[in-house]
């Protein structure tokens, strides 16, 4: 599969794709380019969460569009390393860190970025095919460890049917787009 950035200062360059057998599904190119319409006129300048980073093309794409820096969390190491890989390759490498971690488990390690915008893009399904609900645990986790800053935007990328019953009423749910089987939910804190 080739995979490619789509816009900002490294448009066009082609990044190495994860390793076969690894469980990754990669954003789809619509997807991520309305995302990035909707994103880039706040990107400039902004520190970006990469959670569930997979191929890394979300961060990727972020840096390439203007922020000034770039955390990308996965749990396995091989995609974490083909990451690493795409960063040098597209000339980032000195504005991101790789953090090989299980987003569902506490963020608080993170505490004190204060990141602009969180992506969340977790696996739908497990290797048996049976139906993940990731999303709503990683939103409370978030808001747990304090690491979105004032006027930061969460983005969760799910599936369609995926229910978010259980998330905590901090959050407000501000857009949600749906691109077939999948949703891009945008959630902010709300003020306490």
């Amino acid at each position: 599969m080739s995979i490619r950035i789509q816009s900002g200062a490294a448009r066009g360059r082609y990044l190495k794709s994860p390793p076969r057998g690894a469980v990754v599904r990669p954003i789809a190119a619509r997807i991520r380019k309305s995302l990035f319409d909707i994103l880039r006129p706040r990107l400039a300048g902004a520190k970006f969460l990469d959670l569930y980073a997979g191929t890394g093309t979300v961060g990727l794409e972020a840096l390439s569009n203007g922020v000034s820096r770039c955390l990308f969390v996965d749990s396995d190491r091989w995609v974490c390393r083909v990451i690493e890989e795409n960063l040098t390759r597209a000339g980032f490498a000195d504005r991101a860190r790789v953090f090989k971690e299980d987003a569902l488990k506490d963020l608080s390690w993170l505490r004190g970025e204060n990141f602009d915008f969180v992506f969340q893009g977790p696996p739908y399904k497990d290797a048996e095919k049976r139906p993940l609900a990731f999303t709503v645990p990683t939103l409370n986790n978030i808001a747990k460890s304090q690491i979105l800053g004032p006027d930061g935007i969460v983005v969760a990328q799910h599936f369609e049917r995926e229910s978010l019953e259980g998330l905590s009423p901090r959050w407000e749910m501000t857009r949600q787009k749906e691109y077939g089987d999948s949703k891009l939910s945008f959630f902010r804190l709300k003020a306490e």
